[in-house]
């Protein structure tokens, strides 16, 4: 990881309003000229130690055996590159050092390295960031997202693509077909998050679900679950303008705003409410069988993961898609274990990139209206600010890089 000269544009950390996804005010970023780098050249957004970015010159690297050097034409900025900017870890994973960011992306194959037959200079591809052993227990047991030694883009050391130029093993590339875009392959990686939940959650046609948070991921799993047959499908949020965008995204969804001054148990009867189940009971039915039997818990905040334990039905499934704090401390064990709630959790995703891209070259979901903001990659500092910024209605912010550079003549 050897990024060499420092340029002059770098943004420092500001106190934010959230530690969970905090803002940034534009407006501190200091007044430099933009740099136009030439296509020979690799900048790269870099995260360092003591929660700065910047923007670097990278080194442009060979393909050797097996990989390919790929021009990086699409990342998506995700609240994880947000929170090893803001807070240095999530969990387990820290930032020790100088580490480029990003992770959901697509590019174009420039050259192959040794050994590389599925692929060939000109191809666009979408990119699964992260790379396993291989050869431990769970790899070889097909549950290679649980491998302990993966090497995954974004996260220090492994560099990621919000840079130019990036080399990546050809296994863990996926060609795009070519009605879909650059924007759209890099969307596939959280849909893949996604769809690693909704087969965990074994979701089936007809099922009452509920969805915890509009954010990207809560929207993505809103239209999966509606191309999945789920119904009704209730999403939550605080914020009205998230779920004014849910509603105009799927249009037969329903909208749960969740009070703050309400308790979870409170929250959680106002959802129920929505499904039918006090209408029913008033007829005399069962009210609990109006009760969403699937959740999909998109935010991994406490009290999310809380209100969607007493809105699921009794033997419903909550599967925790979100990712949170380490230690959630007033989880209520007791309602989970009465009621025989099967509370699960996710690891990013497994073979999902092919069902990813079925689905949109299918047109089953459409991805293009989540792209809120597009930025080039000479404004990829702009870019990680206004993500972080919840003032302004962002979903989706993506950094692209329109430069023509060459492809490796065969």
């Amino acid at each position: 990881m050897a990024p060499s000269v420092l340029l002059p544009t770098h943004i420092e950390n500001i106190a934010t309003k959230s530690d969970l996804l905090p803002t940034v005010d534009i407006k501190a970023i200091p007044d430099t000229p933009k740099w136009s780098p030439s296509p020979r050249s690799n900048p790269s957004l870099q995260v360092t130690a003591d929660h700065k970015i910047k923007m670097v010159e990278a080194p442009i690297e060979e393909p050797g055996p097996g990989t390919v050097l790929l021009h990086i034409k699409a990342t998506g900025i995700c609240g994880s590159d947000i929170h090893f900017w803001k807070t240095g870890a999530i969990g387990s994973l820290k930032v020790s050092g100088d580490c480029i960011l990003g992770h959901e992306a697509a590019g174009l194959v420039l050259k192959c390295g040794a050994g590389v037959t599925t692929l060939r200079p000109g191809d666009r591809v979408a990119i699964e960031p992260g790379v396993p052993c291989g050869s431990c227990f769970l790899c070889l047991e097909g549950r290679y997202n649980l491998c302990e030694d993966v090497q995954f883009a974004g996260v220090y050391p492994y560099h990621g693509t919000i840079q130019r130029y990036k080399v990546h093993p050809a296994k863990w590339l996926f060609k795009l077909p070519e009605t879909t875009t650059f924007g759209e392959g890099a969307l596939l990686e959280p849909l893949s998050v996604v769809l690693h939940g909704i087969r965990t959650a074994q979701l089936s046609l007809g099922a009452p679900t509920l969805i915890c948070g509009a954010g990207p991921i809560g929207l993505l799993a809103l239209a999966a679950a509606r191309a999945s047959g789920a119904h009704p499908i209730v999403i939550t949020d605080l914020e009205p303008s998230r779920l004014e965008f849910a509603r105009k995204y799927v249009p037969s969804c329903i909208t749960y705003q969740v009070q703050r001054s309400m308790s979870v148990e409170e929250n959680a009867k106002g959802i129920r409410r929505l499904f039918g189940c006090e209408e029913e009971a008033a007829m005399g039915g069962e009210g609990e069988y109006k009760a969403p039997s699937t959740v999909l818990e998109c935010t991994g905040v406490e009290s999310s993961v809380c209100t969607a334990a007493f809105a699921v039905r009794r033997g419903g499934t909550v599967v925790v898609i979100g990712v949170g704090r380490p230690v959630m401390n007033n989880l209520p064990f007791m309602h989970l274990s009465l009621a025989e709630i099967n509370l699960k959790f996710i690891n990013r995703y497994r073979d999902t990139w092919p069902a990813g891209l079925a689905a949109v070259s299918g047109g089953i979901i459409d991805l293009k209206p989540l792209v809120s903001h597009v930025f080039p990659l000479d404004g990829a500092l702009e870019a990680m600010g206004t993500c972080a910024d919840l003032s302004n209605g962002s979903i989706k912010v993506q950094i692209v890089d329109d430069v023509d550079v060459e492809v490796e003549q065969e």
